[in-house]
């Protein structure tokens, strides 16, 4: 009976999202998780990483800011705030993934995998507070946003494609010389955090326990991790072009080491200009975009079809509008074949 069903039943049988809808839902968690990474520097770069001093209440008297605790309350009080509005993107995406048909399971799974992280991030983000921003906390906290960044992207491109089973387009050797060029941003990232940590920019005007390291010369090894991540960047463009990869992986390369040379090019302003907290802001925010920029170079190796490709294809051919302004189905490829004379083969893409 309709009643016995669990919720997200009853919402497959009165909501069928398109595919679109659910690729659009998959792109609005990443957005997400790229803006609680910016608002989340914000607060460290306004000093506000202790405006509530306690979690989770704000103060210990009142679970939100009041006027006696100041500007830098609202703004650290604010960040937490967007940790619903993520989960509830997050959420959507959940109930889109489960309504449609065929029910998505593997972006099911990767929504709640999201789910999780940000309710674990959100508790390390209390101990963050209570422990007065101990820089240790304050970078796994940094570092469980880049995973939630990270799943949310690979749900992303998967709601770009089918689930069936994945096809590469590139040699072996190529695709460990990308995993090596990942496994350097990855370390590049984790130094950065470092960097933050041991750097002027403590997160609240009192006395903060910083990383006791010289933050200059942690600088430098971020700077030598730069060099070798935009080597990998251009040999890996060069290895597919020289084995006449299809144009998906050499366009994902390239985005990349575009956004490499742009995010490099901030981070020698901010040096030289001694961290100026909106360029800092600037630079966090193009960590983010190097990372999803190395993922997409990563997961454009390979493709899916099938599945759930193939209904999405459907999807959209149903919303064209015909000659007369009437929508047509999809007619298969082979229809509009010539009848008479053999059918020629396709030239090959690569």
């Amino acid at each position: 009976m309709p009643s016995s069903l669990n919720p997200l039943e009853q919402i497959a049988r009165r909501w069928q999202p398109s595919a679109r809808f659910v690729e659009r839902a998959a792109l609005a968690a990443v957005v997400m998780a790229v803006v609680i990474v910016i608002t989340g520097g914000a607060v460290r770069l306004t000093q506000s990483g202790l405006g509530c001093d306690t979690w989770p209440k704000c103060t210990s008297d009142s679970l939100t800011p009041t006027a006696e605790a100041g500007i830098n309350a609202f703004i650290e009080f604010g960040n937490r705030m967007l940790t619903y509005v993520l989960c509830a993107v997050v959420g959507l995406l959940i109930i889109a993934a489960r309504a449609r048909t065929p029910v998505r399971t593997s972006l099911t799974r990767l929504g709640w995998i999201q789910f999780w992280l940000i309710m674990g991030n959100a508790v390390v983000g209390g101990v963050t507070v209570l422990t007065g921003l101990n820089p240790y906390i304050v970078s796994s906290h940094f570092l469980l946003a880049t995973a939630l960044l990270t799943v949310a992207v690979v749900t992303w491109q998967r709601a770009r494609e089918g689930d069936g089973a994945p096809r590469q387009l590139v040699v072996r050797p190529v695709r460990q010389l990308t995993w090596l060029l990942v496994g350097a941003t990855a370390a590049l990232i984790v130094i950065g955090t470092a960097v933050s940590g041991a750097g002027p920019h403590a997160g609240d005007a009192r006395k903060v326990h910083r990383i006791p390291v010289d933050w200059q010369e942690i600088t430098q090894l971020h700077v030598d991790f730069v060099y070798i991540v935009l080597g990998l960047t251009a040999a890996l463009w060069f290895t597919l072009r020289a084995v006449k990869a299809p144009a998906a992986p050499r366009r994902g390369v390239l985005e990349l080491l575009v956004v490499l040379l742009l995010q490099g090019v901030i981070g020698y302003v901010q040096y030289f200009t001694h961290l100026p907290e909106i360029v800092v802001g600037t630079h966090m925010f193009g960590s983010c975009l190097v990372w999803i920029a190395t993922l997409r170079a990563l997961l454009a190796l390979r493709e899916r079809t099938g599945g759930a490709a193939s209904v999405a294809v459907a999807d959209e051919a149903a919303e064209l509008p015909s000659p007369s302004g009437e929508h047509e189905a999809l007619q298969p490829e082979t229809a509009a074949a010539p009848a008479a004379g053999p059918v020629q083969p396709a030239a090959s893409s690569r």
